[in-house]
């Protein structure tokens, strides 16, 4: 895994842990303010309704997604985003395969406590 303030990170050197069942996840960099963390999804994989204290914005890359954020549901596809304040309840479900880039702020120290057990 790189390490904070590694200024270049190449995907293919990052490996792949695994964040729920279909969800594989990279981290591609972080810092003390924010990470930036590649989610990857099997079609029909749930990231199941959750909060944290992170603000997070996740951009489609490719796929197709239904994202719940504080109780609204929309379609997502190449190219979409959303924003999640901190604390509010959000989710995706995966309808067609595809990958989800999140940047949390600030960083999500738990996912490198999860990375190093």
């Amino acid at each position: 895994m790189n390490t904070a303030g590694d200024a270049f990170v190449f995907l293919g050197s990052v490996p792949k842990e695994l964040a729920g069942k279909g969800i594989s996840r990279q981290i591609l960099g972080f810092g003390e303010p924010l990470m930036l963390v590649r989610a990857e999804f099997e079609e029909g994989a749930v990231g199941y309704v959750h909060a944290h204290t992170h603000a997070q914005v996740t951009y489609v890359q490719s796929g197709e997604f239904d994202v719940v954020v504080d109780g609204v549901e929309k379609r997502l596809g190449p190219g979409d985003s959303f924003y999640v304040a901190p604390n509010l309840e959000h989710g995706a479900v995966c309808k067609k395969a595809g990958v989800l880039l999140d940047v949390f702020s600030p960083m999500r120290e738990d996912f490198l406590n999860e990375s190093n057990s």
